[in-house]
Formats: C-alpha cells, structure tokens, sequence
C-alpha cells in the first residue's frame, strides 16, 4: 500500500513552545488516513520538523504502508533525509536516527519538499500543537517551582524540565543466578529476589514524589513493579515495550551453551546489535520498541518522575538513548539485580544520565 506523509514543525521562539502535525494520505490523495499532532514544550524548529516526521512515519507503518511518499516543507530535514546534507547538530543526530530505523521498515519512502502553502492541513495541525504547548508553558511558569531542575546537568546545553525515569531491574530469580540466558521465559523472583524488591521499594517510597509506575509483563518486573507501588500507594501499568529481549533458542542456556551451540552465529551477535538470536529478536529491533515506550512516557509524564520496572537490555537501551551512544553500551556496562539507574530526557530532545547501577540501599 501506497500512502502520503506530510508533516511540519514549529517553534515560537527558536527555542520556544514547539509542536509538531503529521497527516497520512491515501496514494491519490484524496482521504485522510490518519493525524497526529503534540505539543513539545520548549524546543526549536528542527527539533519539531523531525518529530512530525517521525509521528508521520509511524502512522504510516501502523497502517500497514509498503511505499511511502514523504511532502515537508522543511528543506534541511528532506536533504539530510534524502542523504544529500550531513547531521551535524548533535540534537538531531538521535531524531534522524529514529527516523532512518523507521524508513528501513518500508519497502520504498522518497522524500519531497513543497513549499509551505502546500504543506498547509500539518501546518495547521503544528500550529494547534503550538497553541497547546504555549498554554501548558504559562501554566507551568504560574507554578510554584518544585519540579526538577530547568537545565541538564554538565555541559548538555538541554532546556525545559525533563522526564525523569527511575530505571529498576527487577530482582533474582533462578535463571540469573545460575547466569542463564533469560528473555521471554517467566521465572518468578526467588525469595532473596523478592527481599530486594522489598528493600528497593522502601528505598523509592521514601524518596516520594513518584508519578507513575510501569511495568514489563514478565512477572519477575511486575512482581518488583508491584513491591515499589504498593510502598508508593501508586497503580501499576504494564507496557509490553518495557518486555526482555527474546532469546529465541538460547532461552535458558548458559553463555557458554550457546556459543558451543552457534559458535559463528554467537560470537558475531555479540558485536552486532542488528543479528537476532536463533528464532529470537535483534538488539535494533529491542532499541525500536523501547524507543517508542520513552516517547510516550516523555510525552505522557512531563516534568515528572517515573519508574520503570524492567530488565537488563531496555535499561541499557534506556541508557544509551539518554547518552547519545552506540551499541557498544550494550556489551560493556553491568547492571546488578534490583539496581536503579536515572536517565533524563527534555522537551527539546536533550538528555542526560543521572546515576548508574545504585545497590546501596541492598
């Protein structure tokens, strides 16, 4: 299926109250077939056209779009889209990234630019989202100022306030005490694993000031999911993003298991995210899901504190989106059971790492 992505992005201010619109067509143009459009808080005007590309993009591919025709009037995003210009500002490297995953995902996706009176129905869609954006800013400036800090930590240059996600791994089961591979398998917390549920949800509980807690469906997370919000009087959510990546058939075996078992296979994933393992799921395609998840907790949850209850690889992802990084984290940084990482992101698509790996309270 052949369908039509227009999108456009603003900024009153360059930085200011940003928003972006995306609307899918049919092939002839002729029916609306999906829109989208958010308000981004305080971020410049590329910031925003790549967010409406992005939001376009993936309408189309919920859709079930093959071929995608992209119409921006937006000329640095259709260049450097198209491959003609170079990213070089460090706050769209990421945005082009997610952009270029999600045009792999098509059969064919070419980019146009129009000029902007034929780029009107996003337009007018980015102008409602500006609208929102510059409404939720004046009532943040009302507010008294008790929501974290305006400006990233160190030399990140981020502004606005940024979602803070509390990022938990879940405590021990058997699986990872005998160092066995453990994705989609559901092995409940052993007795010492539920121990340290219990001491990181009396840790986070006191701390306070928790918005939501979400959750990976495995029961080991919801189990430790479960233990911080009943500490926090805070319902849990479930988001089926946050779930391990799928093993395949290495589901269970030890590290040395599997690589005796697909010697060639096993030593090349272990330096190639985009390889799945037999039967099972890529590090890309885990970055994908996970990416989608911090998107909408970013938007849901501004400004706010929330805690992810999850599992090894969508922490690191976590991590390695929040540093900017390539997959080489994946491979090099440890995270101990029940450990608590803080990865923040900001409505201009800054972000930052706040802590690694915290046990103390263990």
């Amino acid at each position: 299926m052949l369908v039509v992505v227009e999108a456009d992005g603003g900024s009153r201010g360059n930085p200011g109250p940003a928003g972006y619109g995306a609307v899918v067509w049919d092939a002839d143009r002729a029916q609306v077939l999906a829109e989208r459009k958010q308000a981004l808080g305080i971020a410049t005007n590329n910031v925003a056209e790549y967010r409406g590309l992005i939001a376009g993009l993936e309408a189309a591919a919920e859709l079930g779009a093959r071929e995608v025709e992209v119409r921006m009037d937006s000329k640095l995003v259709v260049e450097q889209m198209s491959g003609r210009w170079q990213v070089k500002h460090e706050a769209m490297i990421p945005l082009a990234d997610r952009a270029r995953r999600l045009v792999a995902g098509f059969d064919r996706v070419r980019f146009q630019w129009i000029p902007r009176k034929e780029n009107s129905y996003a337009d007018r869609l980015a102008n409602e989202a500006m609208d929102d954006a510059k409404v939720i800013d004046e009532v943040r400036e009302a507010e008294p100022v008790t929501a974290p800090a305006t400006t990233a930590p160190g030399w990140t240059g981020a502004l606005g306030r940024p979602t803070r996600l509390l990022l938990l791994r879940h405590g021990q089961t058997e699986l990872s005490v005998q160092r066995r591979y453990s994705g989609r398998g559901n092995p409940p917390l052993t007795a010492l694993g539920r121990e340290q549920a219990a001491r990181a949800a009396k840790y986070l509980a006191a701390k306070g000031d928790i918005a939501a807690v979400v959750t990976s469906p495995l029961d080991r997370a919801r189990e430790t999911a479960e233990a911080v919000a009943q500490a926090a009087d805070i319902p849990v959510r479930v988001l089926n993003g946050l779930i391990e990546t799928d093993f395949g058939d290495w589901e269970g075996l030890t590290f040395p298991e599997a690589a005796q078992r697909d010697p060639a296979l096993h030593a090349r994933w272990l330096g190639d995210p985009s390889l799945p393992a037999p039967h099972g799921e890529s590090f890309d395609q885990v970055r994908e899901r996970v990416e989608s998840v911090r998107r909408d907790l970013v938007g849901l949850y501004p400004d706010q504190n929330v805690l992810v209850v999850s599992h090894v690889t969508p922490i690191k992802t976590l991590l390695q989106l929040a540093l900017g990084v390539g997959p080489s984290l994946l491979y090099r940084l440890h995270l101990d059971l029940a450990s608590l990482s803080i990865a923040e992101f900001y409505p201009d698509g800054g972000s930052s790492v706040r802590l690694v790996n915290e046990t103390s309270y263990l």
